[in-house]
């Protein structure tokens, strides 16, 4: 996924949804509490779920007018809402980040065995289509080898292992992923902290193979949600996908 705005723009500070610019006349705040009028919500709600559906197929390098116009509102009406494409998509990637750290929570509160945990985390993900909206800054991906490119946050691997590992502040090669900070990184921590559970978990039991890391559970969820037209298609495809790769997760008998 890429996102074409090189980076968090100001107005990321700013809250999208239910909020407004200073009074006019007066110079006065108005408060982010102000509720949204009935159209004024169901716009949003629009907006979000196009949103969700144009960037899940096309990545986050969708343009604003594509999201306008599946969510059938002018361009001005999203603006409105999101004041930079950057809060739109940090809008989404916050939600979705925050879904699949309900999806694994669950798993590991729900399920005894920790291969079953595991595999219903990556089923669940994989079925909601989590993995076409999994924020850039989980996917930045570069085997520690001297290479510049950007990393994994917090890996859990095996002693002499080839690991994936943070590099705190590094630049990033790929222009268009923007920087992590303050709740976005919070929520991100989260996410990798509660996989980090089920993968230890599961090879502490002996039962996913020494060398996977939580980048790699996380590449599943994002490799095993293709974009396809027909949704029973898409369906069956990533069902069968997913089969594969969690074969190639587990561990083999010596």
């Amino acid at each position: 996924m890429h996102v074409q705005d090189s980076h968090w723009s100001p107005a990321s500070a700013v809250a999208a949804g239910g909020m407004t610019m200073s009074a006019a006349g007066n110079g006065r705040d108005v408060s982010r509490t102000t509720p949204l009028r009935v159209d004024a919500q169901r716009n949003l709600e629009h907006v979000l779920r196009a949103a969700r559906e144009v960037f899940g197929e096309l990545g986050y390098g969708a343009p604003m007018e594509d999201v306008a116009r599946r969510a059938r509102v002018g361009v001005g009406t999203v603006y409105r809402r999101f004041p930079s494409k950057d809060v739109l998509v940090r809008r989404i990637a916050e939600e979705e980040t925050s879904r699949l750290t309900d999806q694994a929570r669950a798993a590991l509160g729900q399920e005894d065995e920790p291969w079953s945990a595991l595999s219903r985390f990556l089923r669940t993900s994989v079925a909601s289509g989590a993995g076409r909206l999994l924020p850039p800054q989980v996917l930045r991906v570069s085997v520690e080898d001297g290479a510049s490119g950007p990393r994994v946050p917090q890996q859990r691997t095996q002693p002499g292992g080839t690991e994936l590992r943070l590099v705190p502040d590094q630049p990033i090669a790929v222009a268009a992923v923007p920087a992590v900070a303050g709740e976005d990184d919070a929520g991100t921590s989260a996410l990798l902290e509660v996989v980090g559970q089920l993968v230890d978990r599961a090879r502490a039991a002996g039962e996913l193979r020494a060398d996977v890391s939580v980048s790699d559970v996380l590449l599943v969820i994002a490799t095993a949600a293709p974009s396809l037209p027909d949704a029973a298609q898409q369906a069956a495809a990533s069902a069968r996908l997913l089969d594969i790769l969690l074969e190639g997760l587990r561990s083999r008998p010596a």
